[in-house]
């Protein structure tokens, strides 16, 4: 059952933080890029310096093949971390006697975005360098709150047999929006909120198809070690 796990996590978290990390650069990385010139002070939000202006379709990034393959790097290893949670979440499933399909793997990517990226995201969303935030620390609470909250509602909406299940569902998603993310004292940073704007939606877009990829991968890659124990052990 270890090999399953290890073999299901491991290459399907590769194969979807590769799709991501390709995804990221070719269009989150030259927004990301853009702020940073406007963070450093080498543009100044409505007038560039020297009376230049960067726009948001003008390629900022160039080939960097360091940062690249660093981002490349961390992608992997961090899809491959939600792909071991994932992975988890099927075998329990399964031993509960749910039955886990390449076709279901959809869902369960979708409902990993909404737990890991959508829920936190909506009233804590990515930002671009140098804007306004509220301390770490308290951020970070919220954040895993938030997490564990939609986690534990994903579960029920998808296997609550009651309205019961999916009215306490219900709680668990809106209760951390309600109590609301921390926020600074006043909003201010030099990066145009349109930038900004562009950046979490493309984050957000790079994001949901990553984990697309993941629950189809993990599925198929956890159905394909289970049909080859099964002949090892008939």
């Amino acid at each position: 059952m270890f090999s399953r796990i290890l073999t299901s996590a491991l290459f399907a978290g590769a194969a979807a933080g590769l799709i991501a990390a390709l995804l990221q650069l070719v269009f989150v990385q030259p927004v990301l890029l853009h702020a940073e010139l406007y963070e450093s002070g080498q543009l100044i939000h409505f007038g560039g310096a020297g009376g230049q202006a960067v726009s948001a379709a003008q390629d900022v990034s160039g080939f960097q093949p360091v940062r690249d393959g660093l981002s490349i790097l961390f992608n992997m290893l961090t899809y491959t971390g939600f792909a071991f949670m994932l992975v988890g979440a099927m075998l329990l499933a399964e031993r509960r006697g749910h039955q886990i399909t390449t076709r279901s793997g959809l869902l369960w990517g979708l409902a990993g975005f909404v737990t890991f990226l959508f829920a936190p995201g909506f009233s804590l969303p990515p930002e671009v360098p140098g804007v306004a935030a509220a301390d770490v620390a308290p951020r970070q609470v919220w954040w895993v709150g938030t997490v564990i909250a939609t986690a534990i509602a994903m579960w029920l909406i998808a296997y609550g047999r009651n309205w019961a299940a999916w009215g306490a569902a219900i709680v668990l998603l809106a209760l951390p929006q309600l109590i609301g993310a921390p926020e600074p004292a006043s909003y201010a940073g030099p990066v145009p909120p349109e930038l900004g704007a562009l950046f979490t939606a493309r984050a957000f877009g790079v994001a949901v198809v990553g984990w697309i990829a993941l629950g189809t991968f993990a599925t198929y890659f956890w159905q394909r070690e289970g049909e080859r124990l099964d002949l090892q052990t008939a």
